[in-house]
């Protein structure tokens, strides 16, 4: 009878299409994924499971993904890659192992959408930011954070999503180049934000739920609330981050993206808030203005990433931040330790992966990661894959129905070990009942005999569900030395409930013995937006080894400096609360050096007027020179972002502005800089041109350097080269391919061959070259030998790379076709296939025009025999600078 009973509820499971069994060609297709892992598992951690979960026909191209706590996986389909102009190529896929074998049982496309670039599960709702295109013309229009719900729970979205965000990245360079650069991961903290990882398109005009606009000129983060409000700039000036790792006590970390072969390294950075990190204007030679990254660890391209917080992974594999690597093909841990109000790290080979995406746990450890696998810069429905890993000894517990759950068990869900369960409680516990949800939430945040981490979601969750009503209690918790920080932060959290925040707490705790506590303090200063709170800030140390790089040299933007952070935050908080008066009355006392630091970014006539007469009443030539270097600073200021620029992969990085223009003050500075040149020995007069080359003032009176273009020129002939004939050019490309995985080569005299076939014209080697095209010196750390022969034989599949031509028509019936190794807001510097260098000014460029093909020919291997390409291909594989 039971056999009777359960054969009718199957038949109808499957009639309904609620439930589906693989099909032949899915479990040969896995079969398909488990040969192609197998070749990686004599990598992976021996006491880690690693299994082959979904492959090609469910999954192909996964660009990234999300867990839910009970362990469904959300995929991110993505046939468009970052290159693709189509639309209606993507999707989400929900997979489903509902026996928890470790194989896919379930599947359905839970959404469409195109370009999906962040995925977030949580209760019915789903979260996704990804590309939308304009259905009258088919082509991008920008990028959503957007939400779907599916309350029947049946794997499929009940209707269209809902938008949290929209033009959070700018159409015109979706347009013409695709979403390599565009805003990608997203995560939620255990603050109830979404963290959204902002490459460095940028966008502009931005809109939440609430009509609020925002422009961004580069890459950060950007935060939201889950209904789609309250949207804010978290952190500045990153290069191209494609996720965000948050601890439990909302440490971020990100691996930014560089891919493009310009020799622009992978960092590791501690993502402080409020924080500048300065790429491109600041991040070589005003480093003295930036926070750091912890490490710069060479060519790659980082990806998804996770903070590993759970009870059933290994110690050694646990609290810790993951990081994966697409262009390393690699999952890297960093070991991150306590170094003031920052960290210091270590960086850990993990898990190997072919082109590795994203990652994520649910609430009983199973991690899931998605591979690209070679899937190419558009997709490819015959690549991709996703496998699931767990400790050896790792045993499946089931997760509780959250909806089903009372308050109390949601509350002692709060101190599960897993943060993955505290999170998904706690967003459960807010929705429920106020007066009950704060009552409880509050029990374990007030609870001093629990772990820190459980008494951290008690306050977060205390503080959502509780409004302003909370600040009482939340001010009570700064008494504590252990809940100080977290409880700082908590009541500065949220600008529409700051009303009755008292400031005493901060102001006090500027001085905390903590650095970490400082930081905390100083953040919250800057957006209670109360002006009693600035002399505290203007008397923030700044330390006395801070200093700006010497001339023409780049400062240390990736070497840990936590000395640095407290000033670093006091600064930003001073230009937040706009304390112009207070920054300038305290020129010439014991707080002149925050001030002065502080003034470099008030672009405030009265910090003009302020600047000046402070340089007339003080005989201090030390102060002078340091208030003609601040007024010279304010000469110019950044060209207000309207979307219709990006700085591209090749920017100028001199600083300190890209797109510098002259401001109402500005004819006030430059005459009151010129009646001081005027005045000054040949030591002064060099040292205003010193400033107008630093600066960037063009005020021609006062000379001084200006950056050259390279103008060296590579004379070779690639058309010759490519037309002789050798064993590679009379091979097809597989069996080419297939000799190369059995011949070493000789790195010796690929180094010669480098020179020989030209490669020299359009590439550099060494650090100190001048840049061409993509930068070859790290390549190896960038690419596997399969992966250079590929490019080279295949140049048109890499061009994303960086090497893309360009064609130029300018004034004076003038033609340039080549690439673009060098761009600023007034020129571009371009090279041709031949390796001449041309400089043309912005001015002049009447069209611009990105092509489909490399400017890298095809056939410059032909004349090579395979063991004189295996060479060529060894010697770039060691480049790993």
């Amino acid at each position: 009878m039971l056999k009777i009973q359960f054969s009718l509820i199957f038949a109808f499971l499957m009639l309904s299409g609620l439930f589906k069994m693989p099909s032949g060609s899915e479990t040969q297709d896995n079969r398909k994924v488990l040969k192609r892992t197998k070749a990686l598992a004599q990598d992976w951690p021996s006491d880690l499971k690693v299994t082959p979960f979904a492959g090609p026909e469910l999954t192909p191209s996964p660009a990234c993904l999300a867990v839910a706590p009970t362990g469904e996986v959300y995929v991110g389909v993505d046939m468009m890659g970052s290159l693709g102009k189509e639309p209606e190529k993507g999707s989400i896929i929900k997979l489903v192992d509902s026996n928890n074998d470790g194989q896919v049982d379930q599947h359905t496309e839970f959404a469409k959408v195109d370009n999906p670039r962040g995925i977030i599960s949580l209760g019915d709702q789903v979260f996704v930011l990804h590309t939308t295109f304009s259905k009258e013309t088919g082509i991008a229009s920008g990028m959503d954070l957007v939400v779907f719900e599916d309350a029947n729970q049946d794997g499929v979205a009940d209707g269209p999503s809902k938008p949290l965000i929209q033009n959070i990245s700018s159409p015109k360079f979706l347009q013409s180049r695709g979403t390599d650069h565009a805003t990608n991961g997203i995560r939620m903290g255990i603050d109830g934000w979404i963290y959204i990882a902002v490459g460095d398109f940028g966008f502009h005009n931005a809109v939440d739920r609430t009509g609020k606009k925002l422009t961004m000129l580069g890459g950060g983060i950007v935060r939201v609330r889950p209904d789609g409000t309250e949207m804010e700039v978290y952190t500045h000036g990153m290069r191209n981050i494609y996720d965000v790792a948050i601890d439990p006590y909302m440490n971020i970390f990100t691996r930014g993206n560089t891919n493009d072969g310009g020799g622009w390294n992978i960092r590791f950075s501690h993502q402080i808030q409020s924080g500048e990190y300065g790429y491109p204007v600041l991040f070589k030679h005003f480093t003295d203005e930036i926070l750091p990254a912890l490490v710069d660890v060479g060519g790659g391209s980082g990806t998804g990433a996770l903070f590993m917080d759970d009870p059933t992974w290994p110690a050694k594999y646990n609290q810790v931040p993951m990081m994966a690597d697409w262009g390393r093909n690699q999952l890297y841990i960093h070991r991150v330790t306590a170094d003031g109000a920052s960290f210091k790290q270590q960086e850990e080979e993990f898990i190997k992966l072919p082109q590795i995406t994203d990652l994520d746990v649910d609430a009983s450890g199973r991690m899931y990661m998605a591979a690209w696998d070679g899937a190419g810069y558009s997709g490819n429905p015959g690549k991709g894959f996703v496998v699931r890993a767990v400790p050896a000894n790792w045993e499946y517990k089931s997760f509780p129905d959250l909806k089903k759950a009372s308050v109390n068990e949601l509350a002692d869900l709060l101190k599960s070990k897993s943060a993955v369960a505290r999170l998904h409680a706690q967003q459960e516990l807010i929705s429920r009942p106020t007066k009950k949800a704060t009552k409880a939430a509050w029990k374990v945040a007030a609870d001093k005999k629990l772990p820190l981490y459980a008494r951290v979601a008690g306050m977060y969750a205390y503080a959502q569900a509780s409004g302003e009503a909370g600040t009482k209690n939340l001010v009570k918790l700064t008494q504590e030395n252990e809940m100080k920080e977290y409880a700082l932060r908590a009541l500065s959290d949220r600008k529409t409930r700051i009303g009755n925040v008292p400031v005493e707490p901060f102001i006090e705790a500027v001085n905390s013995p903590s650095e970490r506590v400082q930081a905390a303090a100083i953040i919250g200063l800057g957006r209670l937006d109360r002006a009693e709170a600035i002399p505290a800030l203007l008397a923030v140390d700044v330390p006395a080894t801070l200093a700006a790089p010497a001339k023409g040299t780049e400062g240390p933007h990736a070497t840990p400096n936590a000395a640095v952070v407290p000033a670093h935050l006091a600064v930003q908080a001073l230009g937040a609360l706009n304390a112009v008066d207070a920054s300038v009355n305290a020129v010439g006392t014991e707080n002149s050096r925050m001030a002065l630091w502080a003034l470099r970014y008030m672009h405030n006539p009265k910090a003009v007027d302020g600047l000046i007469a402070a340089y007339q009443k003080t005989n201090d030539e030390k102060q002078k020179n340091e208030i003609l270097t601040t007024l010279s600073r304010l000469y110019k200021k950044e060209a207000p972002y309207d979307g219709s620029w990006w700085w591209s992969t090749r920017p100028d990085t001199h600083g300190p502005y890209y797109k510098g223009i002259v401001w109402e003050a500005s004819p006030a500075i430059e005459k009151f800089l010129k009646e001081e040149q005027g005045k000054a020995d040949a030591n002064g007069k060099q040292f205003f041109a010193d400033l107008n080359a630093r600066h960037r003032m063009e005020i021609a009176e006062f000379g001084g350097d200006e950056a050259v273009a390279a103008t060296e020129e590579v004379d070779v002939d690639l058309e010759k080269i490519r037309n002789q004939k050798g064993q590679v050019g009379k091979a097809s490309i597989e069996d080419v391919m297939l000799a190369m995985a059995k011949i070493e080569g000789d790195a010796v005299k690929g180094k010669a061959l480098f020179t020989q076939q030209g490669c020299n014209a359009c590439h550099s080697i060494e650090q100190g070259e001048a840049m061409k095209g993509p930068f070859m010196g790290q390549i190896g750390s960038i690419m596997n030998r399969e992966q250079i022969a590929e490019s080279i034989l295949k140049p048109n599949a890499s061009i994303s790379q960086g090497f893309a031509s360009v064609l130029i028509t300018a004034k004076g019936d003038k033609t340039y076709m080549g690439f673009i190794s060098q761009e600023s807001a007034d020129q571009i510097v371009m090279r041709n296939i031949a390796g001449q260098v041309f400089t043309i000014k912005t001015a002049d460029i009447l069209t611009r025009k990105e092509l489909e093909t490399s400017m890298m020919p095809a056939g410059l291997a032909n004349s090579l025999s395979y063991e004189e390409f295996a060479s060529l291909i060894t010697f770039l594989s060691q480049q790993k600078k």
